[in-house]
């Protein structure tokens, strides 16, 4: 990773690294470290390892706080909506991680820059990444800026999240929305789908998936919930 590519990560993190090497490392896919670096301990693993358990200990300590009604059972089911492999990949698209990846080749034919598995993973091995480089405080602090708005307002048992934003959006006169594919990857039996949601040409939601229709429907998804957190 160049100087540049460093520093626009580090900056969408809002977090800067005493040493960057364990970012790189954070990014490394299994596919590149055996591949490129003939190592596999140098994939980021480990890594994901470890952040799976930060985000679920952060995340409850989240909802703990900010829900003091929720009962143990709404407890379990919200933090398992908020750190599923899907919710942590659009987390991850946010971040844009895809494109400071490291994948050996068949993953990046295959279309591993949008894989929701491999994002997730990825996401989990920054904020491990985090955690070493800078403690606790420094990953809560981004975990809680990216998922507290979602713990405040979680979004209600939704099935169709493009009918519900729609809704949304005819309240307002004179809004239009317009759902496009940004990125397309993979072969044809294992596509993934990048799709961007515009409000009057601008982007309010982006979501990925293995079909078209399930990634509309998570940019749907992602809008609604921007949209919640604009009303605080």
């Amino acid at each position: 990773m160049n100087e540049i590519q460093l520093n626009e990560l580090q900056k969408k993190l809002g977090y800067i690294f005493r040493n960057p090497e364990i970012l790189t490392q954070a990014l490394t896919h299994s596919s590149y470290a055996n591949e490129s670096l003939k190592n596999a301990e140098a994939s980021n693993e480990r890594l994901e390892f470890l952040g799976d358990s930060l985000l679920g200990m952060t995340v409850a300590l989240l909802i703990y706080n900010k829900k003091p009604n929720l009962s143990e059972g709404q407890m379990t089911k919200l933090r398992a909506e908020l750190v599923c492999e899907r919710s942590l990949a659009n987390l991850a698209l946010e971040l844009s991680l895809g494109k400071h990846l490291f994948l050996g080749r068949g993953e990046e034919n295959g279309g591993g820059r949008s894989r929701p598995s491999i994002l997730s993973d990825a996401f989990e091995a920054v904020i491990a990444a985090i955690y070493l480089d800078g403690g606790y405080g420094a990953a809560e602090q981004l975990i809680s800026a990216l998922l507290s708005s979602a713990v405040d307002n979680p979004l209600p048992n939704i099935t169709d999240f493009k009918t519900h934003l729609q809704e949304l959006i005819q309240c307002r006169p004179g809004q239009s929305l317009a759902y496009e594919v940004s990125d397309e990857q993979g072969p044809d039996h294992a596509k993934s789908f990048t799709v961007n949601v515009k409000l009057n040409e601008k982007v309010i939601g982006t979501g990925i998936g293995k079909s078209k229709k399930n990634a509309e429907q998570e940019a749907a998804k992602a809008a609604i919930s921007n949209i919640n957190t604009r009303k605080e």
